[in-house]
Formats: C-alpha cells, sequence, structure tokens
C-alpha cells in the first residue's frame, strides 16, 4: 500500500504503518494534551499504541486462519480506521471463509477476557464502558476497546468481517456470486447509515462510512472480475501484436517505439528475445527529466518483473498483477521468450465484451 513505511515483520508477514497513522497519533497526542497536559498526552498515546497492537493482534488472527487453508499473507498495513491485512487470494469455500472471517474478532474476545481477568473483582460494567475516560484503568479501558472492535467487526455490513460472515453464509445456500453482490449492498446501505449518523456530530464517522462504501464497491466489483475470468487462461486475453524494446538500446530508441505505437508497457528484451522487465510510458517520461537521451534504457526499466505463461489461469494472473502492483506483465514460452502481454485494460476489455455478449466464447484456436 502507497504512503506506508514497513516497521518490521511477524511470522513472514510484513508489518507497514501507513504515514495518516502517525499523523493520527500525534492528533491524539496534541487534542489529549490540550485538554490535560502533557500527562494526558502520553497516557492518550500509550492507550492507543497498544489498542493498535491489537488491531494487530486482529488482523494476525485472519492471517494465522488463512494460512491453513494454503493462503498466502505478504503484508499487513495498520491505518488510522484500523488494519487492512493483504491475503493472496480469499478463501473459495464457503466454510473456509466463514472462519477466516471470524479469527479476527475471535482474537478481540479473547484479549478482553483476559484483561478482564487480569482486572479481577475490581471490573464491573460501568467501568467497562468508560473507554473515552482516561482517567479509568488503562487495562480496563482496554477491554472495553477490544469487546467493541469485536462487537463493530460483526455487524453485517462488506467488506467488515460481519459481512465476509454473512456472505460466507449466503454463498453456503445461493451461487456465491449472488451472495458477494447481496453482501456488498447491506455494506453499503450501511454505510450511508452510519454516514447520516456521522454528519451530526461526528466526523471520523463520514469517513468510515465512505471507506465502507467504495470498499464494498469493489468487493462486488472484484466478484464481477472473478467470474468474467473464471475458467479462462492467459492466452485468452493477452495481447499478441505489441512492439518490444531492446535492452541495449538507449532513451531515445524507447521514446520512438512509444510514439510509433498506442502501447503503454513494453518488455525490455535480451538479445534471445526474453523480458528482463518492463518499461511503462510514466517511467520513461521520469527518466527523460533527469537523464539523457542517450542513457541506457535499462537504467529506467522495472527489471525482475513477474512473467506469467499463455496455458496458466486468468485468476493467478491477475493476483501476480494485483500483488506487484504492475500496470503490465509478460507472458513467455517455454524458452522464456516474450510472446505477449497482458494488461489491466484487457480484463477490462473481456468485461465488456462479456457484458454485451455474455455468451461470447473468448478460447483462441
Amino acid at each position: 500500500m502507497g504512503w506506508s513505511v514497513m516497521i518490521g515483520r511477524i511470522a513472514g508477514t510484513a508489518v507497514r504503518i501507513h504515514i495518516t497513522f502517525l499523523l493520527f497519533l500525534l492528533w491524539i497526542g496534541f487534542a489529549s494534551w490540550r485538554t490535560g497536559g502533557s500527562d494526558a498526552a502520553w497516557n492518550g498515546v500509550a492507550f492507543m499504541v497498544l489498542l493498535f497492537a491489537c488491531v494487530l493482534a486482529h488482523e494476525f488472527g485472519h492471517i494465522f486462519m488463512a494460512r491453513r487453508f494454503g493462503i498466502a499473507t505478504p503484508d499487513v498495513t495498520l491505518l488510522p480506521i484500523g488494519g487492512v491485512a493483504q491475503l493472496e487470494r480469499m478463501p473459495e469455500k464457503p466454510m473456509e471463509q466463514l472462519w477466516v472471517a471470524i479469527a479476527g474478532p475471535a482474537v478481540n474476545v479473547v484479549i478482553a477476557l483476559v484483561l478482564i481477568f487480569a482486572l479481577g473483582a475490581t471490573t464491573d460494567v460501568q467501568q467497562l464502558a468508560q473507554i473515552e475516560d482516561g482517567r479509568h484503568n488503562l487495562i480496563a479501558r482496554l477491554a472495553s476497546a477490544n469487546l467493541f472492535l469485536a462487537i463493530f467487526n460483526l455487524i453485517p455490513a462488506f467488506p467488515m468481517d460481519g459481512g465476509r460472515v454473512l456472505n460466507a453464509i449466503l454463498a453456503m445456500r445461493m451461487d456465491p456470486r449472488r451472495a458477494v453482490q447481496i453482501s456488498a449492498r447491506i455494506g453499503q446501505g450501511f454505510a450511508l447509515l452510519l454516514g447520516f449518523l456521522g454528519l451530526f456530530g461526528n466526523p471520523l464517522l463520514v469517513f468510515i462510512a465512505i471507506f465502507i462504501y467504495m470498499a464494498a464497491a469493489a468487493e462486488a466489483q472484484g466478484s464481477t472480475l472473478q467470474s468474467t475470468t473464471s475458467g479462462l487462461s492467459v492466452s485468452d486475453a493477452m495481447e499478441t501484436k505489441f512492439l518490444t524494446i531492446p535492452v541495449e538500446a538507449d532513451l531515445a530508441h524507447a521514446v520512438e517505439t512509444l510514439l510509433a505505437s498506442s502501447q503503454h508497457e513494453f518488455p525490455v528484451v535480451d538479445a534471445f528475445g526474453k523480458p528482463i522487465g518492463v518499461l511503462t510510458r510514466d517511467d520513461l517520461l521520469s527518466a527523460l527529466k533527469t537523464k539523457t537521451p542517450d542513457a541506457p534504457v535499462s537504467e529506467a526499466v522495472n527489471a525482475g518483473a513477474p512473467s506469467v505463461h499463455p496455458r496458466d489461469s486468468l485468476d493467478s494472473a491477475l493476483r501476480t498483477l494485483n500483488a506487484t502492483g504492475a500496470p503490465a506483465i509478460s507472458v513467455i514460452d517455454e524458452q522464456g521468450r516474450a510472446v505477449g502481454m497482458l494488461t489491466t485494460q484487457n480484463v477490462l476489455e473481456m468485461m465488456m465484451v462479456r457484458n454485451a455478449r455474455p455468451e461470447w466464447n473468448f478460447g483462441r484456436k
């Protein structure tokens, strides 16, 4: 995720903090200082750091459960509104989706119970309810915060955990694509309600509502995309008429190639036609601002970009595209030579064709 920095790894998963999270901590410290001085500021920041440690534990609940089903988990990012664990793919079986979804809130429930047990006889409902009052016991506030996280995340609104639980239950009883569409609509409806409530005094709710609405729409679009690409191979969508740039060429040659075509991405190949990376239009233009036209194109290319084979499934190729953030990937044959390109635009065009003609056969003879 952009604007994030890695602070370490836990069990092989990179832990990142978004820059807005650091700004959020500064805001918490400043707001607490204005109302209660330096002690309140330190207490406020300490509480938020501990709270987000619990959020991180919540996300690793999802991560470890996903790994049980063979799903890789490259990283997790902390944002002011919570954490986002990146899974290589979502579980395909509804029951697996259910287990992954409830694992996060289950971690918060366990943390809350441990903290309540640690408080012992000093715990009462009123104490747990004072989550915003910095004068109350820090452990009690953390316990109540974890209970709140568990309950809030189980609200049946996509893409929150409760929405995924609802989607998994629906998918057990109907077509999974229809289940996603229904869950996404419920999530968007909840987002509109949350945003409306936020207009009456809590701007943070409006921000959360916008995030939920957009994320629910993205889930619905992703489901449509998955149904479009299901059963298709890379060869069904790849570009076969494309230009390449020799690795020994200079930037001037790359500019001429760019202007002579409508391509925005070019495989950079060696003398044997094997791609060593992809040169995008934006990378080329950026290089021209700092380098001379006779500079080698290898200084601007995104070396080591992944590649796929024509017979690979289109679903797996799209996961590769999304995981790397690359606008295009090279398609290679058994000898490793570039025989095509796959871009997000290719897949979008397939979606438009399938929407116009659902019966269209994309298979190439």
